[in-house]
């Protein structure tokens, strides 16, 4: 559209009959709104005392070494300052045209706009001089504990995101040139995908990654075939139907982390991990967790192990008629597997022939890119949110996880769904992403202060079930597959938890990749290698240096393994059995619950 059709008058009506709806919005918008409820404010930011001593620290480096800090200060004012002559001699040329050097590239100023047109083109240099100055001004405080200072390098960092002109509608060609073009019907659009969003969460401003009209649970995501044979209070346990003859004897019992839903091993049948076991020729059992409301208060780690993993061993060998099965733990599964593992070696138990562990912590003693949320000013808030109500929201846990990765997961969707009017995609990956779980108050808190914050467990040993657990304690043949680009679980520090574990028989394998691709890496796709190495003798790095890399997935090195502590082979055994009828058929129904649905 161009301005002079505007001007003309043609489209005009159109654009003024779209804004006159965004006033009907405004009053859905304020009702939504109000039905927001105050989040403790430590969740919002860090406390006073972080910026008063990063304050301290820039001082007493400014009387010790004024000459480096006026030089940092000259060279920020000098390139501003430059960048403002050069702006004002073009425009004197009467050309409107940018600098030849356009800048750094950055996929948030794609826009050809960010490059070719003056205006934006000085938006950017300017935010991209700030955002230099910001970070160089942080590395100039000295004499700050390095933990309190690398979350004064995660918070400034987060400033310097926000404050990126692309998430502001005035400084924003993408949607200025969707609003001119859509009459403002973009904007229209954009506005009633924020009320949606707002309304869909109490209030809450969580952006919506993907279509969720485009999943059904059970349909066209987590579609394999299988029977729910048992279900209580905390999980429901799922029997998935043979798709060969003949099985191996030994059961496979698969844990999923309860902050998220199983189903991410099952979203689609190219590269479910669910099928790809079963059609190895394994009996495959896997826990559907239930998604808590506030009659959970009380539930802690050591009530998932109880009513979660030991029931679910007891379920299993009695369904497979076996007294030894393999267990696989995922995330924080694999890290309440670990405990359970050592509760049972100090009870003389010997029910788990083999241990898989997919992305898993043990040793917290570097907390990694969680640092900033795992001090008592965030613990302490968290604590006080949880409050009478016994539990921890899930949308409080995904804005954690999506602000390790802002520009992706906040800032950019945001941009799309409330500025330009975009349908989020029909992303399967980014649905399972935003279908998340509430976490009971005593479990979280348990975690992050036993664990996290004291890391009691790689330690000295964790007090739980009347033991005191410890990872020495975890002496079971073992695999761990850790992520190269895992920003959740680093691969490093899962190694660090391995090395500590007694058993004699481990191997680490490092898929490329993250959280979830290093994971759910088919054979098929022929898309991530991974590292392998046996030895355990000395640190991370080492371990790096000597390991060897396979190209394609891990999947087919870990069925190898698998296979040598399984047993023999057998008739295939279908779900259930007189004791164990089916309740209904597989995803079941605790996974169907939504996390504002259990928290109403």
């Amino acid at each position: 559209m161009t301005t002079r059709t505007i001007a003309e008058g043609h489209d005009l009506k159109q654009m003024e009959a779209n804004l006159e709806r965004v006033e009907e919005l405004t009053q859905r918008l304020l009702s939504a709104m109000g039905q927001k409820k105050p989040i403790n404010n430590a969740l919002h930011g860090p406390d006073q005392e972080l910026y008063a001593e990063a304050l301290t620290g820039y001082w007493q480096e400014w009387l010790k070494n004024p000459a480096k800090i006026i030089e940092h200060q000259i060279g920020y004012w000098g390139k501003s300052v430059t960048h403002f002559v050069e702006a004002q001699q073009a425009l004197a040329r009467g050309k409107l045209e940018p600098p030849e050097d356009t800048g750094p590239k950055d996929k948030r100023f794609s826009n050809p706009l960010w490059d070719s047109h003056p205006y934006f083109n000085f938006i950017k240099q300017q935010y991209l001089i700030n955002a230099e100055a910001i970070r160089t001004a942080v590395e100039d405080v000295e004499n700050m504990d390095p933990k309190e200072k690398r979350r004064l390098r995660y918070f400034a960092q987060q400033i310097v995101d926000m404050m990126a002109p692309t998430n502001f509608f005035s400084t924003n060609p993408d949607a200025l040139q969707k609003a001119v073009e859509t009459e403002g019907a973009s904007l229209v659009q954009g506005l009633e995908n924020l009320v949606r969003d707002l309304e869909a969460n109490n209030g809450e401003l969580v952006v919506r990654l993907a279509d969720e009209e485009a999943f059904q649970i059970g349909e066209n995501i987590a579609t394999a075939k299988g029977e729910v044979v048992y279900r209580n209070r905390m999980m429901e346990i799922i029997q998935y139907h043979p798709t060969t003859e003949k099985v191996r004897e030994t059961p496979i019992v698969l844990f999923p982390p309860w902050i998220n839903k199983f189903y991410i091993l099952d979203l689609k049948p190219e590269n479910s991990l669910i099928r790809w076991i079963v059609d190895q020729g394994y009996t495959l059992f896997v826990v559907s967790w239930v998604n808590p409301d506030e009659s959970y208060r009380d539930v802690g780690l050591d009530t998932y192990i109880e009513e979660g993993y030991l029931t679910a061993i007891r379920e299993v060998k009695a369904i497979a008629g076996v007294e030894k099965i393999n267990a696989v733990g995922y995330c924080i599964a694999g890290t309440t597997l670990s405990l359970t593992l050592s509760l049972l070696k100090q009870q003389g138990d010997k029910s788990i022939k083999s241990a898989t562990f997919f992305t898993t912590l043990t040793d917290f003693s570097d907390q990694g890119e969680f640092t900033p949320f795992l001090q008592n000013d965030f613990i302490d808030g968290i604590e006080e949110e949880i409050g009478d109500r016994g539990l921890l929201k899930s949308f409080i846990m995904a804005r954690t996880f999506s602000f390790l990765r802002s520009n992706d997961l906040i800032y950019g969707p945001a941009i799309k769904s409330y500025m330009m009017g975009e349908t989020p995609p029909a992303f399967d990956l980014l649905y399972w992403n935003g279908d998340g779980a509430n976490l009971p108050g005593r479990m979280a808190m348990q975690y992050l202060r036993k664990l996290c914050q004291d890391n009691r467990f790689a330690e000295d040993g964790v007090e739980m079930l009347d033991h005191t657990l410890n990872i020495r304690d975890v002496d079971v043949p073992l695999i761990s597959i850790a992520c190269e680009t895992d920003h959740i679980a680093a691969w490093k520090d899962c190694y660090r938890g391995v090395q500590k574990m007694g058993s004699k028989q481990k191997t680490f394998v490092v898929s490329e990749s993250g959280h979830i691709a290093g994971i759910v890496n088919p054979p098929t796709k022929k898309k991530y290698g991974h590292y392998v190495n046996d030895e355990f003798g000395e640190d991370a790095d080492h371990w790096r240096e000597a390991a060897t890399f396979h190209e394609g997935s891990w999947w087919p090195l870990w069925e190898k393994w698998l296979a040598k502590r399984s047993g023999r082979w057998i008739k295939a055994r279908e779900p259930g059995d007189s004791d164990h009828p089916s309740l209904e058929p597989a995803p079941g129904s605790y996974v169907k619950i939504k996390a504002n649905q259990a928290d109403q």
